[in-house]
């Protein structure tokens, strides 16, 4: 079964998200933060990375830029954010983002680039 971190500081939202993914078949485990999002990427494998920008501690570019700087399985990362503006999709890109969703994500929307960047097709 793939495993997929989601990243984000806000309960409703990383419920809605493992609601979307848990439904599809994905074992999911959350993270509040980038720091908690380190330690759990170091001590165990992922196949895919759900990450919000904006959060407290460390935020999401800064936790990517972190995890593709560590020896570990560098699994693909969806960078999720209110944030619409290119610059801000440029900057998760950089950071070492996959993909670039905006919030409020659709559900259809969210399993198809997962599927994609997990490898898997339905």
């Amino acid at each position: 079964m793939k495993r997929i971190l989601i990243v984000d500081d806000a309960a409703t939202v990383r419920m809605y998200h493992r609601n979307i993914l848990e439904s599809a078949g994905y074992e999911v485990e959350e993270a509040i933060n980038g720091v908690e999002a380190i330690e759990k990427s170091l001590k165990s494998h992922f196949d895919l990375y759900l990450v919000d920008v904006n959060m407290p501690k460390l935020d999401g570019y800064g936790f990517l830029r972190e995890l593709r700087s560590q020896d570990v399985y560098q699994a693909p990362a969806i960078m999720v954010s209110t944030e619409a503006a290119s610059n801000d999709q440029l900057l998760a890109y950089k950071a070492g983002a996959n993909g670039y969703l905006i919030k409020p994500i659709k559900p259809v929307q969210l399993l198809t680039h997962t599927q994609l960047l997990i490898g898997e097709t339905s």
